[in-house]
This record gives structure tokens, C-alpha cells and sequence, in this order.
């Protein structure tokens, strides 16, 4: 796959990180949005294409110092061709959909070291007579770099992981179907951050519509014309976040005898709803089918003109289940200190991202050090408690 074995060998992701369009295809190296002076002393873009070496899932020394271009012969400022990199002027074929106009030789001593050496030789010849009539002329465009790996769920590529060289962390992630079970304030920022990552499915569930309120405590930005929709919670976010990955799941239904079964399906499941009568039948089931949860909460009042609480993130696994109980309030809403109806988007992200970031703990994903499986944050004291260790 392009995207794997740019992502293992570091002159290509080199290339990549700093800009340039690079495409692996069939075999072939090829950099797009190339800047050359053309004879006309027009400024235009071609394709450098060049063979690929290769050692196992990376790349190894060039074994040719000879690269191909797509366009018309690059010439100085003056309109004349750059002799020094002439080789071949031949329009071919190279493979179905590559075809070439020209071939260069500029062959150093020990020849290229790697393909960002080769790449980036060849490019300060073609580009500095353009480069030189024109200042904001450049190669590194970061054009948004579509994926064309099959077994990806992302529509583009994951160009964050590759250049923080976390692609074998974020690997851990993938496979998993994975709940949210209301998509309020806070359910709605978990989305944001799980469709970020390449889990296999997202599942979402909430029989609600998305209305003005909403727009408020949530990611994004709707419209007038998105809010007057009226859409179903699960179908607008599913719409939302389509535009970046493949497998969200509508359920546009609240959780109840007749659909509990589909958790049974998942591999993990996060609880973000208020009602404590749905919630506890949502995590009795999840206990009898040993499946692993986090269940989130917030309680905020309003003291002296000001606001305080506390935020709660309660994680479950097969192996932790008897501290639920004591921290996950299963009583009538208006016993519920956690049931209030003050809900704030930077508090409703910190819960998904607290919540979040032990999902990810639970994955091996991040370091767990003390494997708490509670935690509390209150607002006016900036402190975070851990408890429930294990």
C-alpha cells in the first residue's frame, strides 16, 4: 500500500512531511506540483516520476541516478532548456495512467543516498528559474493527500500519525466497533475525537433531533439552514464526520429492551446520557454481556455569580466492575447530583476527553501508570482525583 510504505521509509515520509504530494503507484515514485519556466517564460507544474527501489516494506538506495518528468522541458530564465539534466525527450509510457515527456540525468559521485536526496536535487534545478521570476512559487503544497488503501476507513490520509511516527501506537486502535450512546454535549465531542482515530466502526444511538440548543455545546459550527433540518442527532453527526472516515452507523432510536441487544456487537461502549433509568438497564446488559464502558457525568451549579462542579468519568471492564456501584448514581434524576441541565462546550469536551483518553489508556495507547478507573475534576479547585485503582 502507498500510504504503509511511505509511512516506513523515512525519505518518503520526509518528502511528504515538508510539503511535497508525494504518490507511490505500482512501483513508481511520483511528485506532484513540480514549478518549471517553461521557453514562453510561463510558469507551470509537472510530475517527477521516478523508480523505486525497494527492501522489504521500505525504501532502500536509489538504484538509478535517472528520474522522469511529465510537462514541458524546463528552461532557465533566459527560455532555454536546462542542458545540464538532459538525457532522453521522449513521450512514453511508463504504465497505464503514468505517461512521461522527458527523462533527466544529474548523477552525483556516489550517486543518491535516498529518494529525498534524489527528489530534492532535481527539484532545486527544474524550480529555481521560476522560483527566481516568482518568490511564492513552491513545490511543498500539502495538498490534501487522498488514501487509496483499501483497508483504511479514512477518505484521506492520516498524515498526523505518520509525522509524529505513532503509526504503530495508533494501530492499536484499529478493529474496534465502537458505541456512543447519546450525542449531547459531551457525546457528540467523544465522536469528534474517536472519528479521529482508525477504530473500525462508530455506532451512534440517540433518538433526539439536533436543534439550536445543541449548536452551542457541540463541535462544529451548523447553519441556520442545518438547524432548520431538525435532523436526527445520529444522522446529522453521522453526515458531519462522513466527510473524513468510512463506518458510522445511524441508529436513530433510543436504547431500550428492543435494540439493547445491538451492544452485545460492540467492542467498546460509552455512556453519555442523563437518564439514570436507561442507564442502568444500558449497563446491566453491558455487565452481562462482559463487554467494557465508560460512563460519563457533570454536575454544575451556579454560587454567587459564578459556576462550579465536578466532571465524572467512570470506566468499566470485566475485570473492574465493584466500584460502579458507589460512583455511577442509577436513582431518579432528581436525586442524580449529576443531573442538572447547565451544560457548557468547553466542560462537555473536557468530560469526552478525559473519558477519551482512558478508553485509549485501556488500549495500551497511552501509558497507565495507575490504572484508575474514576475520576473526578472539580472546576473550582482545577483538581483531578483519581480513585478506583487497580
Amino acid at each position: 500500500m502507498s500510504e504503509e510504505l511511505i509511512s516506513h521509509s523515512p525519505d518518503l515520509k520526509k518528502l511528504q512531511d515538508e510539503g511535497l504530494q508525494v504518490e507511490v503507484r505500482n512501483g513508481l515514485l511520483l511528485v506532484h506540483r513540480i514549478p518549471y519556466l517553461t521557453s514562453q517564460h510561463v510558469i507551470k507544474y509537472g510530475i517527477l516520476v521516478s523508480e523505486l527501489t525497494l527492501a522489504g516494506n521500505r525504501t532502500a538506495k536509489p538504484e538509478t541516478h535517472v528520474i522522469n518528468f511529465t510537462g514541458e522541458y524546463p528552461c532557465n530564465k533566459d527560455g532555454s532548456p536546462i542542458k545540464q539534466i538532459e538525457h532522453q525527450n521522449e513521450r512514453k509510457d511508463l504504465q497505464e495512467g503514468i505517461t512521461v515527456d522527458h527523462s533527466f540525468s544529474n548523477k552525483p559521485p556516489d550517486g543518491y543516498k535516498d529518494y529525498y536526496d534524489k527528489v530534492t536535487s532535481y527539484i532545486s534545478v527544474i524550480s529555481a528559474p521560476a522560483k527566481s521570476l516568482d518568490s511564492s512559487v513552491t513545490e511543498k503544497t500539502f495538498h490534501v493527500l487522498e488514501t487509496h488503501d483499501d483497508e483504511s476507513i479514512f477518505n484521506y490520509v492520516d498524515t498526523n500519525s505518520s509525522r509524529a511516527e505513532i503509526l504503530h501506537i495508533t494501530s492499536k486502535l484499529k478493529g474496534q466497533k465502537i458505541a456512543i450512546i447519546g450525542l449531547g454535549g459531551t457525546g457528540s465531542y467523544v465522536l469528534d475525537f474517536v472519528a479521529k482515530t482508525p477504530v473500525e466502526e462508530i455506532h451512534l444511538f440517540d433518538g433526539d433531533k439536533f436543534l439550536q440548543h445543541n449548536a452551542f455545546r457541540a463541535p462544529g459550527a451548523p447553519s441556520i439552514q442545518t438547524l432548520s433540518e431538525k435532523k436526527n442527532k445520529a444522522l446529522y453527526f453521522k453526515d458531519v464526520y462522513s466527510s473524513m472516515r468510512q463506518n458510522i452507523f445511524v441508529h436513530d432510536q433510543f436504547i431500550d429492551q428492543e435494540n439493547i441487544a445491538n451492544l452485545s456487537m460492540m467492542d467498546f461502549v460509552f455512556i453519555c446520557i442523563d437518564n439514570s433509568a436507561a442507564k442502568a438497564t444500558i449497563i446491566a446488559k453491558l455487565i452481562e454481556f462482559e463487554q467494557s464502558f465508560i460512563d460519563v457525568g457533570m454536575a454544575i451549579h451556579e454560587a454567587d455569580g459564578s459556576l462550579l462542579g465536578i466532571l465524572r468519568t467512570t470506566s468499566s471492564t470485566k475485570d473492574a466492575r465493584n466500584h460502579i456501584s458507589k460512583r455511577i448514581s442509577l436513582s431518579d434524576a432528581a436525586t442524580d447530583d449529576y443531573t442538572t441541565n447547565i451544560q457548557i462546550a468547553e466542560l462537555n469536551a473536557l468530560n469526552a476527553s478525559l473519558a477519551v483518553v482512558k478508553w485509549k489508556k485501556l488500549c495500551g495507547f497511552y501509558q497507565d501508570c495507575s490504572k484508575e478507573h474514576n475520576s473526578t475534576y472539580a472546576i473550582n479547585t482545577g483538581q483531578l482525583i483519581n480513585e478506583d485503582e487497580t
